[in-house]
């Protein structure tokens, strides 16, 4: 019995172990299931996500079958972002041709006034600065010896004046010889012009201006004993003022009197002043292959003066509705000039003729016309066909 008895037991644990074991297996493939299932889902939309990026991919992929390396830049300057740029527009204007140079203000007329008699100065009427015309009165100087003169003078010559008017009656009688009424005559007519002269060296006294102007500079003061042929004063006349000019031999076919010109004093920024060709030497000179312009400035401010370094354009030539574009916006490379034109958002290298520059513009002659939209700035790092954005106008 107790033999059987353990039969009994081991069957019955042999059965509840197999039981156990298919719980366990259950269990264990139902977790499986669940697993699989998830990683199922994850990879479904790794896939999506793959598939997308391989369309990104292949719309920017530069290696398609077949392909050039021409293709493959177009691919890349359509992927690549747009590059910022700033743009003007061509337009129709006018523009100028010009020679341009240096030169210093001075005066077309200038004098020196000098002391004509010798004397103590008494007043001084006119200073510096201030506008004079001819014959008015710049200074006086001590008078009482040349009136004195001119009084002895006129008494002398009332004297001799009676003489001559007494012996012309006697004359006419036949009463005087002839050589007695030349003399007198000759001695009331020399007495005259003694009274004249006198009167003349009074009049020294008085100290005038020569010439129309301003008074650049007064040379003497109060008290100051001048001798004659002594410099007292300057005057300048400011109207017009002359720029003179040595320009190079070349410019002699196109430069002519008359023609406009053009002047910026560096004293005065900002103003522009105007005037024209005023002399033109026939001369080249030949140590240095140059020739002389003169050109003469109005100025009815009087705000320029003699000595003023100034920049002078002389005008030659005036296009009118050339198509001009900003200097900035050329582009000079190997010998050729080129621009980038902005078209559907694109910039685009063409070619171009230039002609005259003037104040910042400069003319097109061929390659571009009125109203097309230029780069004027990013262009550095721009080629032909790329996508640009707009920033500024």
């Amino acid at each position: 019995m107790n033999s059987g008895l353990r039969i009994l037991l081991l069957v019955l644990a042999m059965g509840l172990a197999v039981g156990l074991g298919g719980c366990g297996r259950a269990e264990s493939e139902n977790g499986d299931e669940d697993t699989t299932e998830q990683s199922d889902q994850d990879t479904e939309q790794a896939d999506e996500a793959e598939e997308v990026a391989d369309a990104d991919e292949e719309e920017c992929d530069p290696e398609e079958d077949g392909g050039d390396d021409d293709d493959d830049d177009d691919d890349d300057d359509e992927c690549a972002p747009p590059i910022p740029v700033e743009i003007s527009l061509a337009e129709a204007g006018s523009i100028s041709a010009f020679y341009s140079g240096t030169a210093t203000l001075e005066a077309e007329e200038e004098a020196l006034v000098v002391a004509k008699t010798a004397g103590v100065v008494l007043e001084i009427i006119a200073e510096e600065g201030d506008v004079v015309i001819t014959g008015d009165i710049l200074a006086r100087l001590e008078d009482d010896r040349p009136r004195l003169e001119m009084d002895r003078a006129r008494a002398n010559m009332k004297r001799l004046e009676n003489d001559y008017k007494r012996n012309e009656e006697v004359y006419a009688k036949q009463l005087v010889s002839s050589e007695e009424y030349e003399r007198v005559k000759f001695e009331y007519e020399e007495e005259r012009a003694n009274f004249k002269l006198a009167e003349l060296e009074l009049s020294y006294t008085s100290i005038s201006a020569p010439i129309d102007g301003v008074i650049s500079e007064r040379l003497i003061k109060v008290g100051n004993l001048v001798q004659e042929n002594t410099a007292v004063f300057r005057v300048t006349d400011f109207d017009p003022l002359l720029a003179v000019l040595h320009v190079p031999e070349r410019e002699l076919p196109v430069l002519e009197v008359g023609q406009p010109v053009n002047l910026l004093v560096d004293a005065l920024a900002g103003q522009r002043f105007q005037g024209e060709v005023l002399r033109i030497s026939p001369v080249v000179d030949p140590s240095t292959g140059t020739f002389k312009v003169t050109a003469a400035i109005r100025d009815e401010s009087h705000r320029l003066k003699p000595g003023m370094f100034g920049r002078v354009s002389i005008v030659h030539d005036v296009r009118d509705n050339a198509v001009l574009m900003p200097r900035s916006a050329l582009i000079a490379q190997a010998g050729e000039s080129a621009v980038f034109v902005v078209e559907d958002g694109k910039a685009h290298r063409r070619l171009v003729e230039t002609g005259y520059t003037d104040n910042g513009k400069v003319e097109i002659l061929s390659g571009l016309d009125s109203g097309a939209q230029v780069v004027t700035a990013g262009h550095a790092s721009l080629k032909d066909g790329v996508r640009v954005e707009i920033i500024s106008d």
